[in-house]
């Protein structure tokens, strides 16, 4: 996959802090699993404070992420293969 901004997103919270996208991901999704900051998901590695929530929502994923100097984003990326891979644990 490689760079985020290529891939089919979408934008569900714009422009917070770290904390903002972490507490919305926590209050509007269901099944919530947590990873460590450096954890790869898409061949990109996250950025945050850990641990780091990471929703699954049908075969979407939401993630908060990190673009330096742009701020932090939760993003809603289709991805069966990382949503098979975060329930394995």
């Amino acid at each position: 996959m490689g760079c985020i901004d290529e891939m089919n997103y979408e934008i569900l919270l714009p422009n917070s802090s770290f904390k903002e996208c972490a507490d919305f991901i926590k209050k509007n999704f269901r099944e919530v699993y947590y990873v460590e900051a450096g954890y790869r998901i898409f061949d990109n590695y996250l950025i945050g404070v850990p641990p780091i929530p990471i929703a699954v929502e049908n075969e979407d994923v939401i993630m908060p992420y990190v673009k330096p100097c742009h701020g932090c984003f939760v993003l809603r990326i289709p991805g069966k293969e990382e949503v098979g891979r975060l329930r394995k644990g």
